[in-house]
Parts: structure tokens; sequence; C-alpha cells
């Protein structure tokens, strides 16, 4: 109720703002006029004294009498109530009558569109709804509003880790697992959560700080899959493709054959050894696989088995089925600038004029890649 009386006020209090212009200008114009008048009559009273005492030529004051006279007489009829008088009553009327009916009409077009009767929502109240009837963002804040006044709420930290990971909010992850850790202590599990939001901090490479997580993970459980994985993953990204496949193909001969992580084991060896001899590297059913894992591991897959295949050509850039496999992979992944940049370093290696240059030249055209001058 507060609120609409208060609506009400400031409408009228600008409604009078802008209408007080058109109901005070016929006064204004009334008080002007008798002030001309009054300065024309002075200015008579002036000639006849100016006249008295020859200042003035009689010729000269009866010029300057009739100038003041017709000044006099336009002004009086200007003064008269005419048509015109009423013409302007009626425009003020009208502009009256329009400045009234902007608040008229907007009260009634809310009342049929908008939703006068809900009742107003602040930020404590949204934080309290039903969590069936709340956002993923009015749930996080909500438990971020929670974890602001009872920091030492470990099950809170542990519950909204993994939300912020599957946010992309992979620092934020860090930090929750951390206070989880430090709250209730280390486990198998918390660890390699820790190091797979660091990998997607770090943009899918496998940090020191990560590699430390997903070591300590281990420790407390040597059959994690998640720190296994990531631990090959670490191999490869250094270009130890052996060790990297030999954890893998242990880790999947390990696991139950639902396991979704032995599917992604799999296809890691498969990016690593490829088929009939080809370089290794992802394909394009590399990186769509794995279904299962988070979109976050799966990327950071991807992006692992590629900055490995790309590692490797610089240091062994004779391999064209690597290249083509590489060029493939930037593009798969919408990275068509350094597949530019690879396809350059490929003709550099091979030399501009060789025939794998001529094939690389074809396949990148096939794919879309930019190519310099």
């Amino acid at each position: 109720m507060l609120f609409w009386v208060l609506a009400a006020l400031l409408t009228l209090i600008a409604s009078l703002a802008v209408m007080l212009p058109f109901l005070r200008r016929r006064g204004d114009q009334r008080a002007g006029a008798e002030h001309d008048l009054a300065v024309y009559r002075d200015q008579l009273a002036e000639l006849e004294q100016e006249v008295g005492r020859g200042l003035i030529s009689k010729a000269d004051a009866a010029e300057a009498r009739a100038e003041i006279g017709r000044r006099i007489l336009r002004l009086s009829e200007a003064g008269k109530p005419d048509g015109g008088a009423g013409g302007e009553r009626s425009a003020r009327t009208i502009a009256a009558a329009a400045v009234l009916a902007v608040p008229l009409v907007s009260w009634g077009l809310y009342a049929f569109l908008g939703s006068p009767g809900t009742p107003a929502l602040p930020l404590q109240a949204r934080l309290t709804i039903d969590p069936s009837q709340a956002s993923i963002d009015e749930l996080v804040a909500r438990a971020e509003a929670h974890l602001a006044d009872n920091p030492q709420d470990a099950r809170g930290w542990e519950v909204l880790a993994p939300i912020y990971a599957r946010l992309g909010r992979y620092g934020d992850a860090a930090v929750a697992y951390r206070k989880t850790i430090a709250l209730t202590g280390p486990s198998a599990a918390r660890e390699a959560a820790l190091g797979e939001a660091l990998v997607g901090e770090a943009g899918g490479i496998v940090t020191a700080e990560a590699e430390a997580a997903f070591e300590r993970a281990l420790e407390i459980d040597a059959a994690n899959p998640r720190a296994r994985f990531f631990i090959a993953m670490a191999r490869a990204q250094e270009g130890n493709t052996a060790e990297a496949r030999t954890i893998w193909e242990k880790m999947a001969a390990g696991l139950p054959q639902d396991s979704p992580w032995k599917e992604v084991a799999g296809q890691a060896i498969a990016g690593l050894t490829g088929s009939e001899g080809e370089a290794p590297g992802p394909s394009e059913a590399d990186i769509t696989a794995a279904e299962e894992m988070t979109p976050a591991a799966r990327q950071e897959m991807i992006e692992g088995m590629v900055a490995g295949l790309d590692a490797r050509l610089r240091e062994d850039p004779a391999d064209i089925e690597a290249w083509r496999r590489l060029l493939r992979s930037y593009v798969v992944l919408g990275r068509k600038d350094e597949a530019g940049e690879a396809l350059e370093r490929a003709l550099a290696a091979f030399g501009a004029d060789s025939e794998e240059a001529e094939t690389l030249t074809e396949y990148a055209e096939t794919l879309g890649v930019p190519q310099g001058e």
C-alpha cells in the first residue's frame, strides 16, 4: 500500500510541475502588459518635460508621441479578450489534459499488462524460496550467502565445489575443495577433484600443483581412476607417451566394463597409438567420445592430447600424417588460428616446394585452415 501512495504522490508532483507553466502563462502576460503600459506613460510624461525645457523640438516631440501612442494601442489590442485568448485557453486545457492522461493511461496499462498484486521479492526472499523453483544462479547465491555466514560448514563447501566446476568456475571450485579438505581432511576423491579443478583453471594443462594433488590422491587410493587418468595425461603432455600409454592400459584393464573411465582410457590410448601407423594424437572420434565424462574432464583430455601431439611435432616434424592429425584436431576444437600456425611450421619443416608441403596445403584448404601469403 505504501508503494502505491508514494507512486501517486510522485505522479501528482510530476504532473503539477509540467502543468505549472501553462497555468501561470496568462497571468504572467497580463502582469507584463501592465508594466509596459506604465513605462510608456512615464515616457510621455518625460517627453512633455523635455518639450517644456526646450530640449526637444515640437516636431520631434509630436513624432515621438505618435510612436508611443502606437505602442500603447498595440498593447491594448493584445490584452483584449478576443478569439486568440480563447484559443490560448483551449491550448492550455488540451495540454493539461494530455499531462494528466499520461499517469492515468500508464497506470491503466500496468494494471492490465503488469502484475500489481505480485509482492516484492528482495534478494533475501529469493534466497529462501523453494529450491525446486529457483535457478542454478539463485541456488549458488544461496549457498554462497550461507557459507559467508558459516565458513566452517564443510558439507556446504563440498556440495558447492562440483557445482562451481560444472559452471566453469574452476578457480572457485579449487578454493571450495581446499576448504573442504582443510575442514574434513583429505580423501582420494577430494584430492583428485581438486587436481581436476586446477587443470581446468590452467586451461587443460596438468600443472605441478595439480599433479601434486593427484599424487596425494593415489597415496590414499592407488586405484583412483580420476587421478590415474590425469597423471597419464601429465606424462603425455611431457612427451612421455610410452609411460602415459602404460598407465592408461593398466587403468583400463583394472576397471569394470560399465565404468565410464574405462572407455575414456581406451580413447586416450587410441589417441596415443593411432591406427595403421598413424602418429599419436586425437581423431574426431576421440574428441566426440567419452560421453559419460564431465564436460570439463572431456575437454581437458582432448586439450592434453592435442598439446602433446603439437609438442612432439616441434621435436620431430618429419611425420606428415601427424601434421594432418594436428591440423584436423585444431579445426575440430575451433582453434583455426593455431591450425594456421601449425601449417606454417609444417611447410617450413618440409620446404615450401616439397610434395609434402603441397599435400598439407591441399588438406588444409579442405579444412578451411587460414593460410599466410
